[in-house]
């Protein structure tokens, strides 16, 4: 039996890619992110959560999750800070994020960015389904 929500690293010749699924973009969006954690190999230091607040402009579903994924790698660069509690509000082709999470406490591998490699996001009658490829 497969989990409603999910991620699996499948094989790429030179990056690394996952499959997610949910049954809603929201949490495919928190799948997607908790697989990019896990491909890294991030371990996180539990302390007092931080948060963070980002706004993510785009022009449709495959552009929302590599922007909201670019976003999410750029506080684990920055601020040395993995975030696992994700927060979507959404306006037309706006959406917030309210994330928190904490402090990294090691990487074992840095991504260098996420891309549009052969992304689409498909519907399927559990909710929506997607590979994704990241740049390391």
């Amino acid at each position: 039996m497969i989990a409603k929500a999910g991620y699996q690293e499948i094989e790429h010749t030179a990056d690394i890619a996952l499959r997610i699924w949910a049954p809603s973009i929201p949490e495919l969006l928190v799948q997607a992110a908790k697989g990019m954690f896990a491909l890294c190999g991030i371990q996180g230091k539990k302390s007092s959560r931080r948060q963070r607040i980002f706004q993510i402009n785009f022009s449709d579903h495959e552009n929302l999750l590599v922007n909201f994924l670019s976003e999410v790698l750029y506080y684990v660069e920055r601020d040395k800070l993995v975030l696992d509690r994700f927060q979507f509000t959404l306006h037309d082709h706006q959406m917030t994020v309210i994330a928190s999470g904490y402090p990294i406490l090691s990487i074992q591998k840095m991504i260098k960015a996420v891309t549009y490699h052969k992304l689409e996001i498909k519907t399927t009658e559990n909710g929506f389904a997607a590979q994704i490829v990241f740049d390391v």
